[in-house]
């Protein structure tokens, strides 16, 4: 398949995993990257001594591309952005803030730039920057979301802006690929289904709790904190939305490290499971390869499908 994305990340198909801090390691990147998609590394909270090393790692995993997604809320963001350009990483993604300081440099490096928005107003913002592409991150999405859900957004970002745009949320099959292309997107980005796989490094715990979700089994937690994030329905996940109510600074001390416990130990009483409500749409544990190639599949024999019908 050859559109925009695929020609500007220079891979196979256009699919994105998404970044996540901990869970996207670069075992899982290069997985990705080398079954046709786009690979990226979720540096979190990592300093840049981690994130140097976490490249290289990928590096000698894959010749495939792949890129990094820096979150613009960590301390070390500005020397992350360092290490990326010296190690000349083909592909950034941005969240959690506005990237425009970093983008000159970053093109200047060779490297695509593509945040992350959750409204149109801030993808005009981040095109006229000079970004490469834009994901369109729905609220359905699992981790820190915004207030629209994927179907609007995808629509209305992909008529606001003249650079590809990368539909996120609630996507987990080639259904919703399709769906997302019929809004304007030229490419996809998934978390959650490439946490159901052989190749994902999370806790057995957590991936058992993605396939036994249903679509209602997500919580946004952290919404009265001003940082909303969609999660796995847990005993620990009750007791952050109880917080929030009454003892906001109490509910801010238990979430710290609170990922971390989840993706390493799968710690139901102590950990964030972060997941999309996508979630519901998952009921197996595959290959990131055939993950990939089953999505692809579905989504041809969707909008053939769709022809068809039209045609009648």
């Amino acid at each position: 398949m050859k559109n925009r994305v695929t020609e500007l990340l220079k891979i196979k198909y256009p699919i994105l995993m998404g970044g996540m801090a901990w869970a996207g390691t670069p075992a899982l990147a290069a997985a990705v990257s080398q079954a046709g998609g786009l690979g990226i590394i979720g540096s979190g909270a990592m300093k840049p001594d981690e994130l140097e090393i976490a490249i290289r790692t990928v590096k000698n995993l894959t010749d495939k591309p792949f890129g990094v997604n820096i979150m613009l809320a960590s301390p070390y963001a500005d020397q992350l952005v360092e290490v990326v350009i010296s190690e000349k990483v083909p592909v950034v993604t941005f969240g959690a803030g506005n990237p425009a300081k970093y983008i000159p440099n970053l093109k200047k490096s060779g490297a695509a730039v593509i945040p992350v928005v959750a409204s149109d107003s801030f993808a005009k913002l981040v095109e006229r920057a000079g970004a490469d592409a834009i994901v369109a991150e729905g609220m359905e999405s699992g981790g820190h979301i915004g207030e629209v859900s994927t179907v609007v957004l995808t629509n209305r970002v992909s008529k606001s802006v003249t650079v590809p745009v990368i539909a996120a949320g609630g996507i987990a099959d080639g259904r919703g690929m399709a769906a997302a292309f019929a809004l304007g997107a030229e490419g996809i980005q998934m978390g959650t289904r490439f946490l159901a796989t052989i190749e994902a490094e999370i806790h057995e715990s957590y991936k058992k709790k993605i396939l036994t979700a249903s679509i209602r089994d997500t919580v946004v937690t952290g919404a009265k904190l001003g940082h909303p994030a969609r999660v796995l329905k847990t005993p620990f996940a009750k007791k952050v939305c109880e917080l929030e109510v009454n003892n906001s600074l109490e509910a801010e001390q238990v979430l710290v490290g609170s990922l971390r416990e989840a993706v390493l130990n799968g710690n139901l009483e102590r950990g964030s499971f972060m997941a999309g409500q996508c979630a519901g749409l998952i009921d197996e544990i595959l290959s990131v390869k055939d993950v990939i190639e089953k999505i692809m599949r579905e989504f041809v024999e969707t909008v053939k499908k769709l022809y068809e019908e039209v045609k009648k």
